[in-house]
């Protein structure tokens, strides 16, 4: 089992900063891939960005390109979102995963484990 917690969601007006923190426990280290994802009111939920515990590869949705870093911690076992210039849709709940797959999944399926989520607004 691997246990995600999120934190770092908060209000902000267009063009500010955030950086969300997802701390891993229990069997951290089985779980190859971490990824978020994002999910508005009524919708489905979406990739946003993944990252491999080895290697630090990296992969993100062609809309966060250039304004969000996904990053990690190891000796934290903590995977990090850095997110600027935000804008009004980019507006969700974001969630943390945990893949032992070893694949970059765009899509939740492959996903073993999931945290809570916090919420990131952001106002125009």
């Amino acid at each position: 089992q691997v246990q995600l917690v999120e934190s770092g969601g908060g209000l902000v007006q267009a063009g500010d900063s955030l950086k969300l923190s997802c701390a891993a426990s229990g069997r951290a280290r089985s779980a190859y891939v971490m990824g978020w994802f994002s999910q508005a009111p009524g919708k489905e939920r979406e990739f946003v960005a993944a990252i491999t515990w080895i290697g630090s590869n990296t992969y993100y949705e062609d809309s966060v390109k250039g304004r969000f870093t996904i990053s990690k911690n190891s000796a934290k076992n903590t995977v990090y979102l850095q997110m600027n210039s935000l804008k009004p849709e980019d507006t969700a709940v974001y969630y943390c995963a945990a893949s032992v797959s070893g694949m970059i999944a765009t899509i939740p399926r492959p996903y073993d484990y999931w945290g809570q989520g916090t919420q990131v607004t952001v106002s125009s």
